[in-house]
């Protein structure tokens, strides 16, 4: 095998060939990141057709999103060794083969097994999207790229609720996997006969115990994280808490190691550049508002003001629809005065959102509060998506596009676990406020449930009126606490993108 690098060549890069790479990147994408949301609405119908546990189910969801956090980095890395076309197309076919698995899965243990195998496809294929694209696009029309592909990837786990919801009413719970057998067969394809092939590069040669280090450290942190929130057996979370703490030292082990290693698998001069430093800082902070917002948010709306889950669901579309439709447009803006503004006023924007779910949750309207506010937040996040992975892209060397890819999607993989393993306290915090007043029965029985408990325990003789309107201003006051938080970190990001990125990144 010839070992030196090779840049596809000019001719290759016609846009015919950037077409290709942009529908086979979005199929492939899309289908990872669908699949960590279609899953939801179908627990139900997995439990009643597998004879599943509520917990077995869970981990029917919790194993995708545990390996595609773990193998992240090693899929970046293992793009810019081998080369990024073939790790691509290794991803989509291992999906696609733990994607029947599932549809065929014929025991709880056997779906759990076959999604984690899913998510390891899924980190080998994320990364190598924008590496694929940043490969065949030229800077100066980057931006506008990562744009659309960032669009039509923010749009996909919007409608895997309702399209699973769909594929179960109408057929089965299997068909939620199954139709991803065309998807991946047609991405495949795509990137077999139309994308022309890279090679594997001599200068990047593998590092099989830095991907060691950074899959055991991010597999236990993101076990531990995900499981800290679940009670242990002897009623503390502290098993769980250690779980994750162990995975943060494997992880500063894998910095070290990664000092001292000849081929880094995360060349650590990387962030010596001041831009990508800032960028992934600016990811952190804004993934892990971003995340903890969402993920209290329908809770919220169901606990205090009776919304049907139903409703309660439909209030990410004005956000997603924003944000797709402005992503191409801050692409663009990024490709023509540089990334540098986006990522300052988009961040600073999607704070004040935040700020003002507050008080939108607790007017609880849906049109007159709640959807302006999640327009404001789709807008702020439609012009920070694209030019933070086009800075990410532009601030590496090209023969580390695949690592800078796969960090920059672990960073933001971990800010979203540390965010719902962590919120919840200020969750309690707002929520404990509230009942700190309220020493009768209604206070002892809502203090009793907390945020995430049931009114079903409410006896004959207790006013249920006064208990109802306990509970929701209690909730309340617990997610007001939560968003106000997120919104005071995406403020802090979009001031980290001022700071860090001093010029305009044009190629």
């Amino acid at each position: 095998m010839d070992q030196e690098a090779v840049r596809p060549a000019a001719s290759a890069n016609s846009a015919t060939t950037r077409t290709f790479v942009m529908l086979a990147t979005i199929l492939a994408s899309s289908m990872a990141f669908m699949d960590g949301s279609v899953v939801t609405v179908a627990l139900p119908a997995i439990r009643s057709g597998l004879g599943a546990g509520f917990g077995e189910a869970q981990w029917a969801s919790n194993a995708y999103t545990l390996t595609l956090a773990a193998f992240t980095l090693l899929g970046g890395a293992a793009g810019d060794a081998f080369g990024l076309r073939r790790v691509f197309m290794i991803g989509i076919a291992l999906f696609g083969f733990a994607s029947a698995a599932c549809g065929l899965a014929w025991s709880p243990e056997a779906l759990i097994f076959a999604r984690a195998i899913q998510g390891v496809g899924g980190a080998l294929m994320v990364p190598g999207s924008l590496a694929l694209i940043s490969a065949h696009y030229p800077p100066e029309s980057r931006g506008r790229a990562i744009g659309t592909w960032a669009a039509a990837s923010s749009i996909a786990p919007a409608i895997g609720p309702v399209i699973g919801g769909a594929l179960v009413d109408i057929g089965s719970w299997r068909w939620i996997f199954l139709i991803n057998l065309p998807i991946a067969i047609i991405a495949w394809w795509l990137c077999r006969s139309r994308v022309p092939a890279d090679r594997a590069r001599a200068a990047v040669a593998m590092d099989w115990i830095g991907g060691a280090f950074a899959v055991v450290g991010l597999g236990l942190l993101a076990f531990g994280l995900t499981r800290l929130g679940e009670p242990a057996p002897d009623g503390t979370a502290t098993p769980y808490a250690l779980i994750a703490l162990l995975g943060a030292a494997v992880l500063a082990g894998f910095v070290v190691w990664e000092m001292r290693a000849r081929n880094p698998m995360m060349p650590l001069g990387l962030f010596a550049d001041r831009t990508f430093a800032g960028v992934n800082i600016l990811t952190l902070l804004l993934y892990f508002a971003l995340s903890g917002a969402l993920f209290f948010l329908p809770t919220a709306l169901i606990q205090a003001h009776g919304y049907p889950a139903t409703l309660a669901g439909s209030v990410f579309l004005p956000f997603v629809i924003v944000m797709g439709l402005l992503s191409r447009f801050g692409g663009g803006l990024a490709d023509k005065i540089g990334v540098r503004p986006s990522l300052t006023f988009g961040p600073i924007l999607t704070g004040i959102a935040f700020c003002l779910l507050a008080l939108a949750v607790a007017d609880g309207g849906f049109w007159r509060a709640i959807v302006p506010t999640m327009l404001l937040m789709g807008a702020g996040m439609g012009i920070t998506v694209a030019p933070l992975s086009t800075a990410v892209m532009n601030s590496a060397p090209e023969e580390r596009h695949g690592a800078a890819s796969g960090i920059n999607n672990a960073v933001a993989r971990v800010a979203s676990l540390l965010a719902v393993a962590s919120l919840g306290i200020a969750v309690g915090i707002g929520f404990h406020v509230v009942l700190g007043d309220n020493a009768g029965e209604a206070g002892r029985l809502v203090r009793t449930a907390g945020f995430g408990g049931m009114l079903g325990m409410i006896t004959d003789g207790t006013d249920q009126a006064a208990v109802t309107a306990l509970w929701s201003k209690a909730t309340i006051a617990g997610f007001a606490a939560t968003s106000l938080i997120c919104g005071a970190l995406a403020i802090l990001a979009g001031i980290v993108g001022w700071i860090f990125i001093r010029t305009p990144a044009k190629g």
